[in-house]
């Protein structure tokens, strides 16, 4: 089992969406296991009402949630850990200093990887700076998870930089209802382009 970490700060939106949207992008019998816990979390069983409308909404299961927080015991145990922004990604970092090269932010790793995986193949494709990839393309599937994880590594601090404020998820916490949507959107686009770009991963 490959476990990807999402990490936010109260694990009660962003890092919920994100774990429970790529569980609904990985097809069947997929060795890929998302998962998410917060910098600021704490233990309680249940998802909050308006994360799990607009999860549902987009076709995730909101069933069987339980909110924790960020250890060091689940960065390292984990095969990437994506911060829902760049202060969640240093936030693991700290916990597991070993952990540095598996740490990245969502939309940092889904750009740094397509361009990486580019690279590896060949191809001309690019990601886009909202890390995304260009209209109309999807991200290549390549074989191996470690692959991908480490096409990404290798291009941090290679790749040309992108405002810090792209690579990050802002937080919709206490804003309007079409805020929290806009940011399931958002992260819906981040965890297919992931999924595709895994190949959902070895089959179990």
């Amino acid at each position: 089992m490959t476990r990807i970490l999402f990490v936010c700060t109260g694990n009660v939106h962003r890092s919920v969406l994100a774990e429970r949207l790529l569980a609904a992008r990985l097809p069947p019998g997929s060795a890929v296991r998302p998962e998410s816990a917060g910098t600021e979390a704490w233990p309680r069983p249940g998802m909050e009402s308006s994360t799990r409308a607009v999860l549902e909404k987009l076709g995730g299961d909101g069933s069987g949630f339980a909110a924790r927080p960020l250890t060091a015991q689940l960065v390292g145990e984990a095969a990437l850990v994506l911060g829902l922004a760049i202060e969640h990604r240093e936030a693991a970092v700290r916990l597991a200093p070993s952990a540095m090269r598996r740490c990245f932010t969502l939309k940092e790793f889904v750009r740094l990887a397509v361009g990486g995986v580019d690279e590896v193949r060949g191809g001309e494709g690019a990601a886009t700076a909202q890390g995304g990839v260009p209209d109309g393309e999807g991200p290549r599937v390549v074989d191996g998870f470690d692959v991908v994880v480490a096409a990404a590594a290798g291009r941090r601090g290679a790749a040309a930089p992108v405002p810090l404020a792209e690579d990050d998820v802002a937080d919709p916490r206490g804003r309007p209802h079409p805020v929290l949507y806009g940011c399931a959107r958002e992260i819906d686009g981040a965890v297919s382009a992931l999924a595709r770009l895994l190949g959902g991963g070895a089959s179990v």
